[in-house]
């Protein structure tokens, strides 16, 4: 599976890495996932660096555009997507300006700069 994630509900924490050829298929799988277990809401890491470029720009708009209604229907927690390359930082870029729902959003090129931040993010109920 190109997606694989971990939830901790404990922690409030979901953690996915992608790997080989992501589809849109593949991160619907993943909303549809972490919404079926009730972890929509919490922090989230999602790792990247290590996927071609399958998904096009107006792919990664369009899965920008679901956060948003995502967002609309309930919260989205805070996200750190690490993209060490450069090909997969562009994408995470392209993704970000379109996924403009109200929640913290950063991009990082190490995964323990990542935790830092997202560590520090608080949760509405927190």
């Amino acid at each position: 599976m190109p997606v694989q994630w971990t939830i901790s509900h404990a922690d409030r924490l979901v953690v996915a890495v992608a790997r080989d050829t992501v589809t849109v298929s593949d991160i619907e799988r993943y909303f549809a996932g972490i919404t079926t277990d009730g972890a929509m809401g919490y922090r989230k890491i999602f790792e990247i660096t290590k996927t071609p470029g399958a998904l096009s720009d107006e792919n990664l708009r369009a899965l920008g555009a679901r956060v948003v209604l995502y967002a609309q229907h309930g919260q989205v927690g805070p996200l750190a997507i690490v993209a060490a390359s450069d090909s997969s930082f562009e994408q995470a870029k392209t993704f970000a300006a379109a996924a403009t729902a109200r929640r913290p959003l950063a991009i990082f090129r190490e995964l323990h700069l990542a935790r830092q931040w997202l560590d520090a993010q608080r949760l509405p109920d927190d």
